[in-house]
């Protein structure tokens, strides 16, 4: 009797469903089937024998990454760059979505949203080629700023300690009002009363963002915050990649590009797919406490 109760549902929503097969077929095609490849992280693995018939090496790869002399350097890179991005990246456009939410001006509110958002369109090409247009020595943008505070001028790309900050600012700037519109979805969601009985209460635009804006925007904000710890170890490769250069190799390199090189340049597959395992560990066992840890103190989680 349950059973044809649920079929019966499938056929009333078989269009639901239909549009659902679409993007559940990508995700086990794409996501799912290639964790079949994981096993050569624990194989010596040759093209020509194939993944299951390539010898086995169990944690050999795991234990050259984790002795080499450059394990501390990479995952130091990896894990402050991370970091300095999310402790800057993530408030940005929450900030952001709250400033906007207090524009009255229709007109001048969506000028705003628009104006920040544009960056986005931007490729990372092109971000970068303005970065080193910007950084240069003699005519660049920054030592023109520099040298109004009298600051001898410096290339800034050739040097380890203005990578990070340049990295992060930049993307500041390119996925704030795109990382802003999911807050502003969200208080639109607010019910307008209480600002109102707010107002009537003589609360300030300070107050009302303290005690109305930000508590009812709260579960949107903890969701986001659990979903970018989850992906704390996977810094952008491309930028990463396209901003290094073998003077600011030893702040540079990550997790991401260093795959990259071994496993595409070098070819050696096994031994870039086991740091790649690594990687992923480490997000997922940061994206499950930060669930478990989320759902204990707030009752607020992915699951």
């Amino acid at each position: 009797m349950r059973q044809k109760k649920v079929w019966k549902n499938i056929r009333k929503c078989a269009g639901l469903y239909a549009m659902l097969a679409v993007p559940l077929a990508w995700y086990i095609i794409f996501k799912y089937v290639p964790m079949y490849g994981l096993q050569i992280a624990f194989r010596k693995f040759n093209p020509t024998l194939g993944i299951t018939k390539s010898p086995w090496a169990g944690l050999t790869y795991f234990k050259q990454f984790f002795g080499s002399y450059y394990f501390t350097d990479v995952l130091r890179n990896t894990v402050t760059l991370s970091l300095f991005t999310m402790l800057i990246g993530f408030p940005m456009p929450i900030i952001l979505a709250l400033l906007i939410n207090e524009i009255k001006n229709v007109r001048f509110k969506k000028l705003i949203q628009n104006i920040t958002y544009m960056p986005n369109f931007l490729s990372v090409v092109v971000i970068v080629s303005m970065l080193t247009l910007f950084s240069n020595r003699d005519y660049g943008l920054f030592n023109k700023i520099r040298e109004l505070f009298g600051a001898a001028p410096v290339d800034l790309m050739s040097k380890p300690a203005y990578f990070q900050p340049l990295y992060v600012f930049s993307n500041v700037w390119q996925f704030m009002g795109f990382n802003a519109i999911i807050y502003i979805a969200a208080l639109a969601g607010v019910d307008q009363e209480l600002y109102e009985a707010a107002s009537i209460d003589g609360a300030s635009r300070m107050q009302k963002i303290l005690h109305i804006s930000l508590p009812c925007i709260m579960g949107t904000i903890l969701i986001m915050f659990i979903m970018r710890i989850g992906s704390l170890m996977s810094v952008g490769f491309e930028k990463v990649y396209l901003m290094q250069n073998s003077v600011n190799l030893s702040a540079s390199e990550i997790i991401s590009t260093f795959i990259y090189k071994n496993g595409i340049q070098k070819g050696q597959f096994s031994y870039s797919t086991a740091v790649g395992l690594f990687n992923s560990v480490i997000n997922f066992t940061l994206l499950v406490s930060a669930n478990y840890i989320s759902k204990k103190t707030t009752d607020t989680g992915l699951w």
